[in-house]
């Protein structure tokens, strides 16, 4: 039998690179750090994300029906601790944080390796999460991007 540890332990050794994922709702931004994030299609351009079921960020993007990802480098390993941190208030989670708007809505962070302004198509039940599907309606790439932050065994790093 397959114990809860076992299967997070076998899959945090898969390293993957990491996002910061947003969306808005009303007022307010919601944003989170993913690192099951993958491409689905290119024609026409899906991504999918996994949100938690239970997350405020669940109700925000099923709600608003778009979201915003920036793929983030080593530079903004803070960014990716801080919206990983549950419980952190709504209100200004984004104060210090350089970032601009997609025409989603959705918050996209300066300075990022590529941004992409999407909406969603889908959402599948998963378990305690939703499999998000969404069309990639605008992207971004940086000039001179720096080296991307991945997640490895429970901890942010690079590839170098």
């Amino acid at each position: 039998m397959t114990s809860e540890g076992d299967f997070k332990l076998a899959l945090a050794r898969l390293a993957g690179g990491v996002a910061v994922i947003s969306s808005r709702l009303g007022s307010h931004d919601h944003a989170m750090t993913a690192s099951a994030l993958c491409s689905v299609s290119l024609d026409p351009p899906l991504v999918l994300v996994c949100v938690e079921i239970e997350a405020r960020f669940h109700d925000a993007v099923s709600e608003s029906g778009a979201l915003g990802i920036s793929l983030l480098t080593t530079a903004q390993r803070a960014y990716a601790d801080w919206l990983a941190t549950p419980g952190r208030p709504i209100v200004g989670q984004l104060d210090g944080i350089a970032h601009r708007r997609g025409a989603s809505g959705a918050v996209l962070l300066d300075g990022s390796l590529a941004t992409l302004d999407c909406h969603v198509v889908a959402m599948h039940p998963a378990g305690d999460h939703s499999i998000v599907v969404a069309q990639v309606d605008d992207i971004v790439l940086a000039d001179e991007p720096g080296d991307a932050l991945v997640y490895y065994r429970h901890r942010f790093g690079s590839l170098a």
